[in-house]
C-alpha cells in the first residue's frame, strides 16, 4: 500500500483530522491537503504517482529555434551536404552570432523522429590519425568513377592532407597520364608546388605495377623536386582522407540533377569544391572550413635534391608480324621496328633511360637505338 493511500484512507473514511495524520505518519500537513483535494477531485486516480515536471520551463528550446533547426538539417540534407549537429550549429552561429549547444540542436531532430538510432560505431580514441604540419606539406590524389546519365566517367580528386582543402576535382571520361599531369599544373597554379604527393599504386600514378619505369606523373613530380609517396598494396586507410573526401562528394552528387556531359559534372564539382572549401566547417579542423585552415600556417615547398633515379629495366617481347616490338616511356607506347624477318622471335630489351639494346634470348644483338620520345614508331632505318 503507498503512503498516499494509507493518508487518505486515514482522513476520508476514519474521519481523522489532517493535523493528526500528518504528525502520525511523519509528512507535511500541506500535503496530506493536496492528497484529499486531489482524491476529491480525480477518485482512484488519485493513488497513481503524478510527473513532477514543471508546466513551464523557462530553459527550453523556443519552438521557432526548433523549426529553424529542422529547416536548416532539410535544406542541408536535400543538397546532399553534412547535416549533422555541429554543422547546424556553426550556420546558426553564421546566422544570429550564437547558436545552441551540439547536444541540444542533436535532440531536436532526434525528439521529432528525423534521426534513426545506430548501434555504436567503433570509438574514436581507438583510430591512429596523422596529418601534415603545414598545408602543401603532402597532397593526397585518387580517382574514382561516377555514372553520369550518357555514360560513365572518371573524377580525379586531389586535398591538402594538413587542411582538407580541395585543390582541384577534375572530370574525364578516362583518365590518361597526360590528364593526370596537366590537372596537376592546374593545381599548382593556384596553390603552389607541395612539397610531396601521396597516390595510392594506380597505372596512372606510378609505373611500380608494369615491373619497373617510370609513368609522366612521376617524371613531371620529379622535374618540380615533389616527393611521390605510395601505400603499401591493398592498404587504402593511408589514402582515408581522399578516400573519404570521395564519399562526401558522390552524397553530394547524387542531389544534383544527373550530368549529361564532362562540362556539366565538372560544373557540379566546381560548386561542391567551392562549398566545401569556403562554406562547410570540418569537424577534424575545429569546425573551421578548410580554406580557413589553409590560410592559417605557411606553406611548405619541396626541398631540393628530389631527382628522378637512373631508370634501368629488361622487357621480354615477341617480334610481331610487322616487324615490331614495344616499349613504353613516360606513359606512351612506342614501336620499334626490327624488321620482318624477324617475325615471332623472343627479344629481351634492355633499357637504359633513352638507351635500347635488342638481343635475342642466345644474346644476339639486333639493334642498339636512342629512343625519340616525340615519335611513336622508331624506324629500323632512317
Amino acid at each position: 500500500m503507498s503512503m498516499a493511500r494509507l493518508v487518505i484512507t486515514a482522513v476520508v473514511l476514519e474521519g481523522r483530522t489532517k493535523s493528526e495524520v500528518a504528525r502520525d505518519y511523519g509528512v507535511s500537513r500541506r500535503w496530506v491537503q493536496k492528497l484529499v483535494a486531489r482524491y476529491a477531485q480525480e477518485g482512484e486516480a488519485a493513488f497513481e504517482p503524478h510527473s513532477r515536471r514543471p508546466r513551464r520551463n523557462p530553459g527550453r528550446t523556443a519552438v521557432e529555434l526548433e523549426d529553424e533547426i529542422v529547416i536548416l538539417r532539410k535544406a542541408l540534407a536535400e543538397e546532399g551536404l553534412d547535416a549533422g549537429a555541429q554543422t547546424i550549429a556553426y550556420h546558426l552561429g553564421q546566422r544570429h552570432g550564437s547558436a545552441p549547444a551540439t547536444s541540444t540542436i542533436w535532440r531536436v531532430p532526434s525528439r521529432r523522429g528525423f534521426v534513426t538510432p545506430q548501434p555504436h560505431k567503433r570509438p574514436k580514441s581507438s583510430l591512429i590519425r596523422f596529418a601534415a604540419e603545414q598545408p602543401n606539406e603532402r597532397w593526397q590524389a585518387d580517382t574514382t568513377h561516377w555514372k553520369m546519365k550518357t555514360g560513365d566517367a572518371e573524377i580525379l580528386n586531389v586535398i591538402d592532407d594538413h587542411s582538407r582543402l580541395v585543390v582541384g576535382s577534375f572530370a574525364r571520361t578516362t583518365f590518361r597520364a597526360a590528364d593526370v599531369v596537366s590537372c596537376l599544373h592546374v593545381a599548382t597554379e593556384r596553390y603552389g608546388i607541395p612539397a610531396s604527393v601521396l597516390t595510392d599504386n594506380a597505372a596512372i600514378f606510378t609505373g611500380t605495377s608494369r615491373r619497373g619505369g617510370f609513368v609522366a606523373f612521376e617524371r613531371e613530380l620529379a622535374a618540380l623536386g615533389v616527393r611521390l609517396r605510395h601505400p603499401r598494396p591493398y592498404h587504402p586507410q593511408t589514402c582515408g582522407k581522399v578516400e573519404r573526401f570521395h564519399q562526401t562528394l558522390k552524397r553530394y552528387l547524387a542531389r544534383q540533377r544527373r550530368a549529361r556531359t564532362i562540362a556539366e559534372l565538372q560544373a557540379q564539382l566546381d560548386r561542391f569544391g567551392e562549398i566545401y572549401n569556403t562554406r562547410r566547417p570540418h569537424r577534424a579542423l575545429g569546425r573551421r572550413t578548410p580554406a580557413e585552415a589553409y590560410g592559417a600556417r605557411p606553406k611548405a615547398a619541396p626541398l631540393p635534391g628530389q631527382a628522378m633515379p637512373e631508370h634501368f629495366r629488361v622487357r621480354h617481347d615477341v617480334v610481331d608480324k610487322a616487324g615490331r616490338i614495344t616499349l613504353r616511356h613516360n606513359s606512351r607506347l612506342h614501336h620499334i621496328g626490327l624488321g620482318r624477318g624477324l617475325a615471332g622471335t623472343r627479344v629481351l630489351l634492355l633499357v637504359h633511360e633513352l638507351d635500347v639494346r635488342v638481343v635475342t634470348e642466345d644474346g644476339e644483338l639486333l639493334r642498339e637505338l636512342t629512343l625519340d620520345p616525340t615519335r611513336d614508331y622508331q624506324r629500323l632505318q632512317e
